[in-house]
């Protein structure tokens, strides 16, 4: 297994259990709401529970698609910033050296 195929088999476990942590606090949520509505029966409770939970792991996989995007976005920006200042490193570096060099070369005509 190549280290890509292993850092996608790492990332997909991980997708997995975010799910399941997120399900499992859309149910603790779900059920501590229904508990505070004791005049529901029990066919109610869980429906409720059961339009909780799917909506909070709507919401959820809203804000996950979300902060991904702002990622993704904020890498672009930061890369294309880099680029930038990279370009004007080399330049300056190479303008250094030509002036390095002009003055070596008056030095020795001299």
């Amino acid at each position: 297994m190549s280290t890509g195929e292993e850092r996608a088999l790492v990332q997909e476990i991980e997708g997995h259990l975010l799910l399941a942590a997120a399900q499992e606090e859309g149910r603790t949520a779900a059920a501590r709401a229904a508990a505070r509505l004791g005049w529901l029966t029990d066919t109610q409770r869980d429906d409720l529970e059961r339009l909780f939970e799917t909506e909070y792991l709507a919401l959820t996989r809203t804000s996950w698609r979300r902060t991904a995007e702002r990622a993704e976005e904020l890498r672009h920006t930061y890369e294309a910033r880099y680029r930038a200042l990279r370009q004007r490193l080399v330049a300056w570096c190479v303008l250094g050296c030509a002036l390095l060099a002009a003055a070596s070369l008056l030095v020795l005509a001299a």
